[in-house]
């Protein structure tokens, strides 16, 4: 992977956006992603400290999902909450970490982030389909941060 600051140009960034957006049209879980060099804590416990940070742990249904990325260990995690965790299964981000997998790869990273997002949204509608009463409770850009 690339440094933090050539790992994606301003248009794919707008790309994925678009990918969170339209996701979100058809589930009330809040997808956002975090980019970040990635320092010395396991990539589990900084996408959580992550998620907590981004407060994505205070929506009203508890169905946020962070996909973080760690670019310089060249690494990914993906980080649901509580009220997703209790109605899946362990098994429930496979999908999702597969095709990122796979186009990472590839080095196809703003493509694999896209079809992560898009995929993790199918995954949530199930459980957690759009209602008409939904808001938008987080922001839809990306993140990016400080290694801790």
């Amino acid at each position: 992977m690339a440094s933090l600051e050539d790992f994606l140009s301003a248009k794919e960034e707008e790309q994925i956006v678009t990918a969170i957006r339209q996701a979100e049209q058809k589930t009330s879980g809040e997808i956002r992603v975090h980019i970040e060099n990635g320092g010395s804590k396991a990539i589990e416990a900084r996408a959580k400290e992550v998620f907590h940070q981004l407060k994505m742990d205070r929506t009203k249904l508890q169905n946020g999902v962070l996909i973080y990325v760690a670019v310089s260990k060249h690494q990914f995690g993906i980080y649901g909450d509580k009220g997703i965790d209790t109605k899946v299964t362990s098994t429930f981000w496979d999908d999702t970490r597969d095709v990122m997998q796979n186009l990472f790869k590839q080095e196809q990273f703003k493509e694999g982030l896209v079809q992560g997002v898009l995929t993790a949204g199918k995954a949530l509608e199930a459980h957690f389909p759009w209602e008409s009463d939904d808001t938008n409770e987080l922001s839809d850009s990306i993140s990016k941060g400080s290694d801790v």
